[in-house]
């Protein structure tokens, strides 16, 4: 993954300890391929960041455009304790309680995307759910690798629409709504 050069969301370099620390503080494992990830840059804002998707979201009728994606540690880390950690923006915007924030997107918290581990556990490997205004969550992706790999510059979106005979390389799994009980 590419991402722009800027210092918007990058943490502190990912060491063991830290990852111990935020799993730790969290409650759950983090899917191998996030920190992979995170091995290479500790977040930041992707050069492809429009995930599209088969239902309509506040921001679009077929997609969801991130402002970054977080890593750990540091201010805008999803394990800090501080007002833009992950489980103070579950408190604030009243997002469900299914694991992690785990990107911003442009609505400043009217939105959001998740690492969401209601069908695995806390030890499992959690699938990517959007959570739009109504907080249902709906899945992007069965796991983080197929996030990632759905991921598209939004300039790629033809004539302004992502249709799905359109995207351009391999399109992202089916997203579906799930109930919140899952």
């Amino acid at each position: 993954m590419e991402f722009e050069d800027d210092e918007y969301y990058p943490g502190p370099p990912l060491t063991e300890a830290l990852v111990a620390s935020a799993e730790r503080s969290l409650g759950f494992r983090l899917p191998s391929s996030y920190l992979d990830l995170l091995r290479t840059r500790n977040g930041g804002v992707p050069k492809a960041r429009c995930f599209p998707t088969p239902f309509p979201t506040s921001w679009a009728d077929d997609h969801v455009e991130l402002s970054g994606i977080r890593g750990l540690g540091g201010t805008w880390g999803i394990d800090s304790e501080g007002a833009l950690g992950s489980r103070a923006l579950v408190r604030e915007w009243g997002y469900p309680d299914i694991g992690a924030v785990l990107c911003d997107l442009p609505s400043g918290g009217h939105d959001v995307i998740m690492l969401d581990y209601r069908g695995c556990g806390p030890q499992g490997e959690p699938a990517v759910a959007y959570v739009d205004e109504d907080r249902v969550p709906r899945q992007l992706a069965p796991d983080f690798a197929g996030f990632v790999q759905g991921l598209r510059p939004c300039s790629d979106a033809p004539a302004g629409r992502w249709a799905p005979d359109s995207w351009s390389g391999a399109a992202p799994g089916p997203a579906e709504e799930w109930e919140t009980s899952h």
